[in-house]
């Protein structure tokens, strides 16, 4: 049979359906296909692709923080990023040193992709102040969900290359430089370190619960975070304290 003879049958096939439905079943078919098309064009332009500027976001960063004379002083660095920029550019530059992902790639156009500062950026301003992933989109020009992936794999990326350094015991090598820096700056000999103190406010904190995370030097409800640190800043120790712990000690 040639294709227009099949083309007549399936016409003349609709039209029998059409005759056949009712005027309910006819509008519930319509109303289904026009939701149908809806979701299609909502599908459709939700996969638009947005222009960000990512290289514009690049300069405006180094321009901000990282060239020879940011805008911003290392006081606003250091509070914005929760440590100071040679921390940071150590980090940036260990994670890109080992991983393809940090960085900075071109697509299949040849325009530059994000950089890794950008990326680090993204991950830090998140942990530093726990804001939404979508809140780096207009100043980092980075998107939603592209920023949540580089928060994964900037933690990641943390534990494997830092880990077997610093989230550790201390060994016997480490043992002895501290009982030396302890003796020699604060006339201590034998002491490891010093557990310091500090109350976090809880509150959301069970009303049963109040009076055991309640002092008297503080009116409501908090947690105490007991941490030690050695001479050079190297935290040893973080725990957050049970009901009833009050005090500063050292061992």
């Amino acid at each position: 049979m040639c294709d227009d003879g099949i083309e007549q049958l399936l016409a003349q096939a609709n039209e029998f359906i059409i005759e056949e439905l009712n005027d309910d079943t006819f509008s519930q078919l319509l109303l289904m296909l026009a939701e149908k098309e809806l979701r299609d064009e909502v599908e459709r332009s939700s996969r638009l692709r947005i222009e960000r500027g990512r290289e514009d976001g690049h300069r405006r960063l180094v321009a901000d923080y990282f060239c020879d004379e940011p805008v911003f002083p290392p006081c606003k660095f250091r509070r914005r990023f929760r440590m100071n920029k040679v921390l940071f550019m150590n980090t940036v530059d260990a994670l890109s040193g080992h991983y393809d992902y940090f960085k900075q790639r071109h697509d299949a156009i040849g325009i530059k992709g994000l950089s890794p500062i950008q990326k680090c950026t993204a991950a830090i301003r998140q942990l530093a102040y726990g804001t939404p992933a979508d809140c780096n989109d207009e100043y980092v020009r980075i998107g939603e969900s592209t920023s949540i992936e580089c928060l994964k794999k900037f933690c990641q990326g943390v534990i494997e290359i830092f880990g077997p350094v610093y989230l550790r015991r201390p060994n016997a090598k480490d043992v002895e430089r501290i009982l030396h820096l302890h003796s020699e700056h604060h006339g201590f000999p034998g002491m490891l370190g010093n557990i310091n103190c500090m109350h976090w406010p809880w509150k959301n904190c069970p009303v049963s619960w109040q009076g055991q995370f309640t002092q008297g030097d503080h009116g409501e409800p908090t947690i105490m975070l007991e941490a030690v640190a050695s001479q050079d800043l190297w935290i040893w120790h973080a725990f957050f304290g049970v009901a009833g712990l009050k005090m500063t000690s050292m061992y």
